[in-house]
């Protein structure tokens, strides 16, 4: 498949936007049934494939668009304002594709996009699993949680830990035929987006098809540089500021019609508590979404210049990502209660806002653990905690 992406950042840019807008009436008809179906409907899948948007992250040599952090910030965050199912699939699908792209040598490589296809992957960082260093490479064993979009991907990857290779995290890469997906989607918020855990056991993977998360990346530009906190953290940041913004829009337009009181009836919007919660949720809103987009700029200059941010950087990245998601959690929430009852029908949209938006949250990358982190920079103290659970 071609899309042929522009190689101009701004002309890249309105390209994804576009094709933003044209998935736009099929996710946002297919979203009932995605919740239904614990899974995004095989025509969504579809829709973002042929669109190029699963490709947003992918480098350019394989037809990617490996579009700068702030534009994918901005790809995210309209998805997210349309369908959350659709837009958390999406920049789960569009990274699990992009990091094998760039980390597995050649021989890997070869086998996974042969004859220049691009397929779907799905994958779960965290070393759930163990691996047992083997001739040609590992025998691994483990069970993932919450790997997104597993139902319709080709490839897997997952975190193992191998026993001689200290703290470090090696991905491993398989078919998803080769694995047992467990029928565990049952949850309160996100259902659509079919992330069910999997598991292995005593798989042998070649080592060709492996990587540590600390290996610098084999091919690609700038993106690449970012690091594992700056690769997600803007995915998260965009997610979060998306979904926040489709919830104020969907009370503010419902605040016109709806009337509240049991004797004197009001509208919503005529209600200065309301009309208060408004003013200062845009005004959050717009001032964390300036921040995420000055710090990922900043970062975007980095690696633009062949270099990789360092710790404080990836530290402040991740910490844009939990604010995001902090103040997104309390805009959505602030949304559905001034819905009243009728926010409670699962017809309504503010009740999917507001139950997307508190799974989305539980995410361990959005964790205020980045905030003591942050704090430890401010007080100049040395025990600083990455991502791989190290201290630096």
């Amino acid at each position: 498949m071609t899309w042929n992406f522009p190689t101009y950042r701004q002309e890249k840019r309105q390209a994804l936007l576009d094709a933003v807008e044209c998935v736009r009436g099929v996710v946002v008809s297919c979203a009932d049934d995605a919740e239904l179906q614990a899974t995004l409907p095989e025509v969504s899948v579809d829709a973002l494939e042929q669109a190029g948007l699963f490709a947003l992250k992918l480098p350019a040599e394989f037809d990617g668009a490996e579009a700068d952090p702030v534009t994918q910030i901005e790809v995210i965050e309209a998805m997210a304002m349309y369908d959350s199912a659709a837009a958390w699939s999406m920049m789960i699908g569009a990274t699990n594709i992009a990091l094998p792209a760039v980390m597995l040598p050649d021989e890997a490589v070869a086998q996974i996009f042969a004859g220049g296809n691009v397929p779907r992957a799905a994958g779960v960082g965290m070393p759930s699993g163990t691996a047992v260093a083997v001739d040609g490479g590992y025998r691994i064993s483990g069970n993932w949680r919450f790997a997104s979009g597993i139902r319709h991907s080709r490839w897997l990857s997952a975190g193992v830990r191998v026993e001689d290779e200290k703290s470090d995290i090696r991905r491993v890469v398989f078919l998803t035929e080769k694995a047992r997906i467990a029928d565990d989607w049952q949850v309160s918020g996100l259902k659509g987006t079919g992330s069910n855990g999997f598991s292995v056991e005593d798989l042998f993977v070649p080592k060709e098809f492996t990587w540590l998360m600390s290996d610098p990346p084999l091919r690609g530009g700038a993106i690449y540089l970012l690091g594992r906190s700056g690769f997600v953290a803007n995915e998260h940041a965009a997610f979060a500021l998306g979904l926040a913004r489709r919830a104020l829009n969907a009370i503010v337009e419902l605040a016109r019609s709806k009337l509240r009181g049991s004797t004197s009836k009001t509208l919503i919007a005529d209600r200065a508590s309301f009309q208060r919660a408004i003013g200062e949720s845009d005004l959050r809103l717009r001032a964390v979404r300036a921040l995420v987009m000055e710090t990922f700029e900043s970062a975007w200059e980095v690696v633009s210049q062949g270099k990789a941010p360092d710790l404080e950087l990836q530290t402040q990245m991740r910490g844009c990502a939990t604010l995001a998601t902090d103040v997104a959690v309390e805009v959505t929430s602030m949304a559905f209660r001034y819905g009243g009852g009728e926010a409670l029908y699962m017809s309504g949209e503010l009740q999917r806002c507001h139950r997307d938006m508190d799974a989305a949250a539980q995410h361990l990358f959005v964790s205020d653990v980045v905030y003591e982190n942050l704090g430890k920079f401010a007080l100049g103290l040395p025990d600083v905690v990455d991502m791989t659970g190290d201290v630096r």
